[in-house]
């Protein structure tokens, strides 16, 4: 089983960025928890990072032909990207949306996600754990339903 990573906008600043907010693990120390999750459940992962919109939809038109599912965080593209929410249902693999914080505790703007409708589950709020329950979660699905989108 492979599942990409995806880690949307400005998430190469986690540690450095509003510690408050989103803690101090930075995007490697991230992986590294993902990765040993990732080990535990024989899952084969792959990480991708990117600021720009394009990037992340080529990366997931890309990715879908060789991974089972995707675990992404999208940042603020959450909020914005119609993009994001159609280049996941074109690849028709499951994914698991999560997020460090807990959006609905913010901004009004943050309560919105184009993605949570369409996702196959949604974490967030639990910092690093939300990655690690998502993958969880996601693996879950894939073992039931190895062939759903």
């Amino acid at each position: 089983m492979r599942v990409a990573v995806i880690h949307g906008a400005n998430l190469r600043l986690l540690g450095r960025r509003e510690p408050e907010v989103y803690g101090t693990d930075t995007l490697d120390d991230v992986n590294q928890a993902i990765s040993g999750v990732g080990q535990e459940l024989g899952v084969e992962l792959e990480f991708f990072q990117s600021n720009h919109e394009g990037g992340i939809l080529d990366f997931i038109e890309e990715a879908g032909e060789r991974v089972d599912g995707f675990l992404v965080n999208p940042g603020a593209l959450t909020h914005t990207s119609v993009g994001l929410r159609d280049a996941f249902l074109g690849v028709g693999k499951p994914f698991v949306e999560v997020h460090l914080s807990n959006p609905h505790a913010r901004e009004p703007f943050r309560h919105r996600s184009f993605l949570a409708d369409v996702a196959g589950g949604v974490v967030y709020g639990f910092g690093v754990d939300s990655y690690l329950l998502g993958l969880r979660g996601l693996v879950a699905r894939l073992h039931r339903h190895p062939h759903s989108g």
